[in-house]
Parts: C-alpha cells; structure tokens; sequence
C-alpha cells in the first residue's frame, strides 16, 4: 500500500487521513455528477445495474470492513463480541429511520407527492440531492470511523484496511452522484447547476468521516459500537433505499448481478489490501 500513496499521507493525524480519504469519496461523487456534462439522459438498465453495485459494495462493508473487526477487538478484550455489535448495529438503524423520517427526500423515479420525511414546499431538485446525501452520512462515518480505530492502535484496525473502504466507498459513490445529476438535468436544470447539486450531496460525507474520526479517537470504548452502528445504518440505506430504486423499473437480474459484483469488489480490497 505505501508504494502508491506519498508518504506524508502516513504521517498525518487520523484524523488528517479520514479528512483526505473522505475528500476522495466526495470527489468520486462530483465524477459521477460530472457525466451530466457529456449526457442528458442515462440508460435506465445501465442506472440500476449501477445502483445495484453500489449496493453490493456498502453490504460487503458492513461486514468486513466493520462489524467484523468490531466483534474481533471486543473478544481481545475479553468480552462478549456479539453485545456491542448487535447494539450499534441496531442503532445505526435505527437512526437512519429517524433521519428517514424527519429529513425532506424524494427517491429516483417517484413523483413529488411521495417525498418522504417533513412536508415542505422545497423544490423537486433538492428533495431528489438530499435522498442521495442521506446514504453518504453512514458511508464517510465508516470511513471515519475506520481511520479512527487505526489511531487507536487497535489490533484488528488496519491502515490498508481503512483506506480499502475508502476506495470501495468512492468506487460506489460513482453512480450516486451520477442518478443526482442526470436526473436533474432530464428535469430542465443546466448542466452546471445538475453538476452543482449532484456532487453537492458528497460534500456531508467529509463532516461525517472527520466527526467519526474525532469520536473514536477521544473515545476508544466506544469504536465497536461506532463500527456497528456505521454498518448498521448503511444496510438500512441498501435495504430501505438502493435495492428498491435498483428495481422499480423490474430490471432485476441487472440490479442483482450489480450487486453481486460491488460485493465481490469491496469483499476483495478488503480482504487482499486489509
């Protein structure tokens, strides 16, 4: 791994290396939002089999990449693994389900009618930006939270390992900033302002990886339940969101098969580079 990054990266803070590493997730999305300056439309088949992906990557994630390493430094430590992960991944949950509630959002292919969370009277553009910046709060909090526990010279806690999930997390991140801007574009805003707005919704995951990274090194009790709760709420965002969207248009097998791949992707990063 040192071979391809300078060495100064692992010279900084963790905290440093989740701000960077959280810039590069943000910047996959704006490259995703960026196809809205050669395209006006994508082909559906194309977008679900994408989404799909993106999918397969955050479940793989969740597990190696944090419940796991979660469950291993509990029981180094003596203890029950199964306690801190079963309670942080719930609550990771159960968080997304409030955020879900309570933030104004609107999926890919639905009317204005159906946004869910608050009423508002908020335009189409930004209800469909914030259902695609609710994903990335979980996704730049493992990362985080993943260069955080590196910090805290945990055993199980690798640099390779964190920077795996951050390149499998940007991979994903892709074809999210991509079904922000075209989109939006197909709905008549300029290709500069459907740009804008796409890579908009990455921005939350470099507050979401800093404040992860800041919790578990102030506080190394509690990195497993921080890792379950980052995997938790990124399986409510796969199950509640990115599967359902993947097959509205019943193009399952694509979305299937996508997933299949985005799991076998991040599976091998995590497992060849952590």
């Amino acid at each position: 791994m040192e071979q391809f990054l300078p060495a100064w990266f692992f010279e900084l803070s963790p905290i440093g290396q989740a701000l960077l590493a959280t810039t590069f997730t943000w910047f996959m999305t704006a490259l995703g939002a960026g196809v809205v300056f050669s395209f006006k439309q994508i082909n559906r088949k194309f977008l679900d089999g994408m989404l799909g992906f993106a999918a397969g990557v955050m479940i793989a994630a969740s597990f190696w990449s944090l419940l796991a390493p979660a469950i291993e430094m509990t029981e180094n430590a003596g203890k029950q693994g199964w306690i801190p992960a079963l309670v942080g991944f719930l609550s990771g949950g159960l968080f997304l389900w409030i955020i879900d509630k309570i933030l104004p959002h609107l999926h890919l292919g639905l009317p204005t009618s159906e946004a869910e969370g608050i009423k508002t009277n908020w335009q189409r553009s930004i209800l469909l930006v914030l259902a695609i910046t609710l994903h990335n709060i979980p996704e730049g909090l493992a990362v985080g939270v993943a260069f955080g526990a590196v910090g805290a010279d945990l055993p199980s806690a690798s640099l390779a390992g964190a920077i795996a999930l951050a390149i499998g997390i940007g991979i994903q991140n892709f074809p999210e900033g991509l079904a922000v801007s075209v989109p939006l574009r197909r709905e008549g805003l300029s290709r500069f302002k459907s740009f804008w707005y796409g890579q908009m919704s990455g921005l939350v995951e470099i507050v979401a990886g800093v404040i992860g990274a800041v919790a578990v090194t102030s506080m190394t009790g509690l990195l497993p339940y921080a890792l379950s709760f980052a995997a938790g709420a990124m399986i409510y965002v796969v199950v509640e969101e990115l599967i359902p969207e993947s097959q509205q248009e019943k193009n399952t097998d694509i979305a299937t098969i996508g997933a299949m791949l985005g799991f076998s992707v991040m599976m091998t990063l995590d497992v060849a580079l952590g």
